[in-house]
């Protein structure tokens, strides 16, 4: 994989800050469909990847906390699960206005990458098994392929079985 520049990246957050640490990853962008129903299987079909390597990035209320989850977008996330992996009680999806104005992305293109504030982020143990995972880099259309280990190292995030089928 190679490096891009901020400019042959886009210029998403998620893109800065990935080549502003220096981590290596590919850019992938198709064209986003408004009326598709699930942006994350979208992406998959537009890339021609596994939908168990194409990562969703979820905004949810853990404890009054506001916890990312990056969650294969061939299952779906085990809340509970969420909880027990930040050592939370209760979980619930985040009001979408709140995961926006918190991450400074919109609801789609939620990148756990370059996000206004940082987050708890929780990453699906299932990525583990991957050389390489796809998660958005930021806008509709726009995927980051990068290594699990890289994602997990970026964001500080914890490895849980977070995802159910």
């Amino acid at each position: 994989m190679a490096k891009k520049s901020k400019k042959q990246a886009g210029g998403t957050p998620a893109t800065v800050a990935l080549t502003a640490a220096g981590t290596p990853f590919t850019l992938h962008a198709y064209d986003h469909d408004p009326a598709s129903p699930s942006y994350g299987e979208e992406a998959a079909e537009a890339l021609g990847v596994s939908p168990d390597r194409v990562f969703k990035t979820l905004v949810a209320d853990v404890d009054g906390d506001l916890t990312v989850a990056v969650v294969p977008v061939a299952g779906q996330l085990d809340l509970k699960a969420l909880a027990a992996a930040v050592g939370g009680k209760r979980a619930a999806m985040a009001d979408p206005a709140a995961a926006e104005r918190t991450t400074g992305y919109v609801r789609g293109g939620i990148s756990p990458l370059g996000q206004r504030k940082r987050l708890r982020t929780v990453l699906d143990v299932s990525a583990s098994k991957h050389a390489t995972i796809c998660v958005s880099a930021g806008r509709r259309g726009l995927e980051v392929e990068l290594a699990p280990a890289d994602l997990v190292a970026l964001t500080e995030a914890v490895l849980a079985p977070i995802g159910r089928a």
